[in-house]
This record gives structure tokens, sequence and C-alpha cells, in this order.
């Protein structure tokens, strides 16, 4: 998700303008935000699609909170200090997003919530979804591929959301599937900036800009 920063060299070009050149405080952290997101959406989505049972949810935590939350955060930090408002937005807000998924699941007590449950939960993910609509918005003037990230995490949320606040399991499956095919989507975003940065080419295509 990394754009490039732009600073003004004061080498002047023949035509007497300056030269725009692009610089990298830090190495892309997008690499490392897109691949903790989405293993660990690979992972839960497999419960939501009833691949695996939901006794075995608990799986997800660890990474919820070490990988996703933490390793993912801290790339939304380095994203402001590359300048990239778009990126550390993204990233520091969807680690947030899991942090706060693991405190729920492991320490909201909402048993007195009743048939509420549900709902409550529902508002959580539809929440998150008009947040990341609007990021989709934004992630038109990214890559391609990053954009697709968005696109399909937008109808995840939606649908989870519907899956909650009805109690329709219909839909927290097809939640499931968006995600796996959200995962697999981040996971070819990462890998495209990993390989091309370390080929010093385009090997995997991400789609213009």
């Amino acid at each position: 998700m990394n754009g490039a920063v732009q600073d003004t060299d004061p080498t002047a070009t023949a035509s007497g303008h300056p030269t725009v050149r692009p610089t990298a405080p830090t190495a892309d952290p997008g690499a490392l935000g897109l691949a903790a997101f989405a293993l660990t959406t690979f992972v839960l989505s497999f419960v939501n699609v009833g691949l695996l049972p939901v006794t075995v949810e608990p799986v997800v935590f660890g990474l919820a909170l070490f990988y996703v939350g933490l390793a993912q955060f801290a790339a939304g930090i380095w994203e402001f200090a590359n300048r990239n408002t778009f990126g550390a937005t993204a990233f520091c807000s969807y680690g947030a997003f899991w942090l706060s998924f693991w405190f729920l699941a492991r320490f909201t007590d909402l048993s007195g919530a009743g048939a509420d449950k549900g709902k409550g939960v529902g508002v959580f993910l539809l929440a998150w979804g008009i947040f990341t609509l609007y990021m989709t918005i934004a992630a038109r003037r990214t890559s391609v591929a990053v954009f697709l990230v968005f696109v399909f995490l937008t109808v995840t949320f939606f649908a989870l959301a519907a899956g909650d606040c009805t109690g329709t399991i219909g839909f927290t499956r097809v939640g499931g599937v968006l995600g796996i095919v959200t995962a697999l989507l981040a996971w070819y975003a990462s890998s495209a900036v990993v390989i091309n940065s370390t080929h010093q080419r385009i090997v995997l295509p991400v789609g213009p800009q």
C-alpha cells in the first residue's frame, strides 16, 4: 500500500523546471501489513465458511493479537514515516480491528445481552464495513491488486454483519467465502511487493496506480 513520497530535486532540468524524484524513508511496510492481514483472515474465514467448527476459532486469537494486530499496526506506523496517509490509516485501523476482535472474543461478556448479542456484533462489523467502503474509494488511486482487496473486504464485512444481525448462517457462510478470496488477493499483493522488490523488476504485476 506504500505510495512513493515525492520531493523536489534542487537540480534543475534542461527546461529550467526542478525534477521530482520519489523517496522512501523506510522499506515498504505494505508487504508485512498485507501478509499479516491475509493469513489471519484466511484462517478465520475457514471457520466462517463452515470448513472448520466454531470450537477451533481460538486458534485465530494468537494471530489476531501478535501477527495481524501488532505487526500490522506497526506497519501502519511505518507508513506514517513514509508519509503515506492511506497505508497508515488502513494498517493501523485494521491492526486495531484485530486487536479489538481478540478482546471481544476473549474478554467481553455478552451473556446479559441475550438475543441482542448477534445484533451488537453485527453493528460492530457493519461499522467496519462502512469504514472499509470509503477506504475502497481511496484505494482506487493505489494499485488494482490493493483496490480488489478492499472491494472484497467491504462485501465480506457486510455479509458477516448481515449474518450476525439476522442470525442467518447463510450470510456468514457467504462472508467466509468472500473472506477467503480477500485473503488470497491480499497474499498476492503482499507477495508482489516482496518478490518485485527482491528481483528489482516487475515479476508479479499489481496493475497501474
